[in-house]
């Protein structure tokens, strides 16, 4: 199996914050986005991982040098940005007709098992259920336990399956013959070539399509959800209790950096603090910070401190 997993984007809602890193380098409860997204599907033991990247895409190619844990690894230029869909159809020219891909959008993370794709017979969507579907993509389920198709911010309730940004496709051969009749035709929606006008295709000529549930799906869109995306990873990074310093109350989750000196402080909780960070008479909560930043007296919360 391969892994593609598209991290092109430039993260303008995440600004100042993606000013000089992609958001997938965003650092969230001790790690990077993209570490936790590679992470998770280490469980498939992939043959390469492919990384469709665009903005800051040399940040990717630096960040990737320090990972050779992650295996094979590929990066793949998507210089003029025209949608998912050719994004995907970028990475097709390194993936056999016959060996299955998992392809992961890079700016999200979730709680799903994948482990079942390492026995799957069939395309498999991965999906949440959603109370406000019309902000969504979503899968309309057929009789037969299959998807009938895919339908995108649906005005009218038709599903509440919305589609997270996880595609198992077995019929590679066939993704890439759909792929092919947009580019060559010129077909876009919203000006841009969509991965899930490919799809829909795909079940239109047969194709069987099933869905899996992912539990949680976690956003890292804005700073917000980011915050709140960091507190709940932070439960499974947790640290904290190998911190012990007089004068400093760690309050757990909480993740600390190396070489991190915190000195007269109140820590967490949901606190990230990035490597060689100096932190004296300051309280923090519910924030991010990252590496090397300085901190005296006061109080931080719901923030991100990047400086």
């Amino acid at each position: 199996m391969k892994v593609v997993l598209p991290v092109a984007g430039n993260g303008l809602r995440l600004r100042p914050y993606t000013e000089d890193r992609p958001k997938c380098l965003l650092p969230l409860a001790g790690k990077t986005i993209l570490d936790w997204i590679v992470e998770d599907a280490a469980v498939l033991k992939p043959t390469e991982t492919v990384f469709i990247t665009g903005y800051k895409a040399e940040k990717v190619d630096e960040y990737l040098k320090t990972k050779p844990e992650w295996g094979a690894v590929r990066t793949v230029l998507q210089s003029n940005p025209q949608g998912l869909g050719e994004a995907i159809s970028l990475s097709l020219p390194y993936v056999n007709d016959d060996e299955p891909l998992l392809i992961i959008l890079g700016d999200t993370l979730f709680e799903a098992d994948l482990s079942i794709l390492n026995n799957a017979q069939e395309n498999i969507l991965y999906t949440y259920k959603v109370e406000d579907p019309k902000r969504f993509g979503v899968a309309v389920m057929g009789e037969n336990g299959y998807i009938s198709r895919l339908v995108e911010k649906p005005q009218e309730f038709v599903s509440d399956e919305a589609i997270v940004g996880i595609y198992y496709i077995k019929d590679v051969k066939a993704l890439k013959a759909a792929l092919k009749q947009l580019m060559d035709n010129d077909i876009r929606t919203k000006g841009e070539f969509q991965l899930t006008d490919a799809l829909e295709m795909m079940i239109e000529q047969g194709c069987k399509f099933k869905t899996a549930p992912v539990s949680r799906w976690l956003d890292c869109g804005l700073v917000e959800t980011l915050l709140e995306t960091n507190a709940h990873v932070l439960k499974r990074n947790d640290n904290s209790k190998d911190f012990n310093v007089p004068g400093v109350e760690i309050i757990p989750p909480c993740f600390i950096g190396k070489n991190a000196k915190i000195h007269a402080s109140k820590i967490g909780p949901f606190v990230s603090i990035g490597d060689d960070c100096e932190i004296s008479g300051v309280e923090i909560r519910d924030s991010i910070v990252w590496n090397g930043v300085k901190i005296a007296n006061g109080k931080v919360s719901n923030t991100v401190v990047h400086k």
